[in-house]
């Protein structure tokens, strides 16, 4: 008997082995899938994550390139009209002098062409700097100062021109600016401090 109960106890052992290693088998293709589940979801969140990460790059880039290219445009732009600011100063020289003599077609022709080439660099954003009221460092260039009557620190003339493309000064107005007055000199028939103690 004691055969027996040993045969009885081991069948019993390997039945539940058995039926233990089958419920394994049954949870483990399920628990091999859910593993692959959460591995395939952080995969994803990571690619995603990297997808958004490289759009915002992109974006930027993109947005980046558009400044640069107007910037680029508008340089290009700046400075030819840069380069065209004399020929002005001199066509506007050309007209006064043209003005002046006896031939009327010369100056009518000096006066078209200024005008016109004045326009175009107006319609391109050429304007000219003010150049009343108070002497601005960022705008004007002081060439003299003069004594005035007029505050100190006034823009008295214009010696040449400024010109501004847009907000950006191209080139300052030269500009003669008032002075403090000058002290007058003492009189001479007013006795001197030293005279009066005397």
């Amino acid at each position: 008997m004691g055969e027996e109960q040993q045969r009885a106890a081991d069948d019993a052992a390997a039945e539940d082995m058995t039926s233990e290693g089958g419920e394994q088998q049954e949870h483990s293709p399920l628990e091999a899938a859910l593993g692959l589940l959460a591995e395939a979801e952080a995969k994803r969140d990571e690619y995603l994550a990297d997808l958004q990460r490289l759009a915002a790059d992109f974006d930027n880039f993109r947005k980046r390139v558009a400044r640069d290219q107007e910037s680029l445009v508008q340089r290009a732009g700046e400075r030819l009209v840069k380069e065209l600011i004399p020929v002005l100063d001199d066509l506007e020289r050309a007209a006064e002098v043209a003005a002046k003599t006896t031939e009327t077609t010369l100056a009518e022709g000096v006066g078209m062409v200024h005008r016109a080439l004045h326009g175009l660099l107006t319609k391109e954003g050429l304007h000219e700097v003010e150049a009343d009221g108070q002497f601005d460092p960022h705008r004007h260039e002081a060439l003299m100062q003069q004594p005035s009557e007029q505050p100190e620190g006034t823009v008295l003339s214009i010696l040449q021109k400024g010109w501004r493309l847009g907000d950006r000064v191209l080139r300052p107005a030269r500009v003669v600016v008032a002075g403090p007055q000058p002290e007058p000199p003492p009189d001479a028939d007013q006795p001197s401090e030293q005279g009066k103690g005397a």
